[in-house]
């Protein structure tokens, strides 16, 4: 008889990462972590966002005091010439960001990390490449009407009404929504190799 594996943790509060696991038909339990996410002088983002996913895998694992269970989490971060767009915090915030990537193409990166119950880790670092046609003044202030823009890196969901702004995209699609699919659902079968 095989041994019965629990489900995964899902250290995320984000419904969109638990959709796309759902959708994988991954069992997981959701359990978020609260840490610190500034980035350190000088980070460049895709330190960052692997820094990010040990940190809240580690900050997790704290957290199950002593319980055996698998980790996922994952950080999501937009780059345009450099700068890291994370979730805006306000509307003017969200305006101007969206004002920056209308007509431009920037970045989407993310860092997984599956965090084993004895402690191994397995890291992956995905980068999708995001052009915006322009976005028209009247368009902009609709879609800041919307709850949308207001919990998402760089203001903005592509699986959402964004999508109809995004030109052109180069890369993993589950990426630009915050977990990419076919990084993660390797890392989580290594990990279970190695363990067997």
């Amino acid at each position: 008889m095989s041994e019965c594996i629990p489900p995964i943790i899902l250290a995320s509060a984000s419904p969109r990462r638990k959709r796309l696991l759902a959708a994988a038909q991954i069992l997981f339990d959701c359990r978020p972590v609260d840490i610190d996410e500034t980035r350190n002088n000088g980070e460049i983002p895709e330190d960052f966002v692997l820094r990010m996913a040990r940190e809240k895998a580690a900050a997790a694992r704290r957290d199950l005091n002593g319980e055996l269970r698998t980790i996922l989490t994952a950080d999501t971060v937009v780059v345009l010439d450099g700068d890291v767009l994370g979730k805006p915090t306000d509307r003017a915030h969200a305006r101007a960001m969206l004002m920056r990537l209308s007509g431009e193409t920037h970045e989407v990166l993310t860092g997984v990390c599956v965090l084993t119950a004895d402690g191994r880790e397995h890291l992956e670092r995905v980068r999708t490449s995001v052009s915006f046609r322009r976005i028209g003044a009247e368009e902009l202030e609709r879609y800041l009407d919307t709850p949308e823009p207001y919990d998402k890196a760089g203001a903005y969901a592509i699986q959402g009404q964004a999508g109809g702004m995004v030109h052109r995209i180069q890369g993993s699609y589950t990426n630009v929504i915050g977990l990419p699919m076919t990084e993660t659902l390797a890392l989580l079968a290594s990990s279970q190799e190695a363990r067997s």
